[in-house]
């Protein structure tokens, strides 16, 4: 049976919570989707691609976390490892979403920079996990 730190077991609960804000992403996407909800066709693809981006990265997020238990990773590089994709899981929907606010929108306002720096979390975070596990 695995064996999750304390750590890791509270986070994963929160994190297990927090897909209910992800869910009603999906009922607001939908209501733009079917009409409901005035958006642009930029909004809409930004809408959509944020609400993926929160589904997978938070799947992917939970496997890191589990992953991250069978790695000799300590400190900051155990943190990165165990959480980096979970970070990116806020950062990238956040950039999607709210670089389109705003009525009528057709371009992204400043809080696109959140999706780049997403990137480089979720990039950083996995790296730094695989080499862990080959290293254990």
């Amino acid at each position: 049976m695995l064996e999750l730190t304390d750590p890791a077991r509270i986070t994963a609960g929160i994190v297990l919570l927090s897909v209910v804000g992800i869910e009603s992403g999906g009922a607001f996407l939908v209501k733009v989707v079917t009409g409901k909800v005035a958006a642009t066709g930029f909004q809409t693809s930004f809408f959509r691609a944020g609400h993926a981006h929160a589904g997978v990265l938070v799947i992917l997020g939970l496997v890191c976390l589990l992953l991250a238990e069978a790695t000799d990773l300590t400190g900051l590089w155990r943190w990165l490892g165990a959480t980096g994709v979970l970070v990116a899981a806020i950062l990238m929907p956040a950039g999607f979403f709210l670089s389109a606010i705003g009525a009528g929108r057709d371009v992204p306002n400043r809080a696109v920079v959140l999706l780049p720096v997403g990137a480089t979390v979720l990039a950083a975070g996995l790296v730094t996990l695989g080499v862990g596990l080959l290293l254990a």
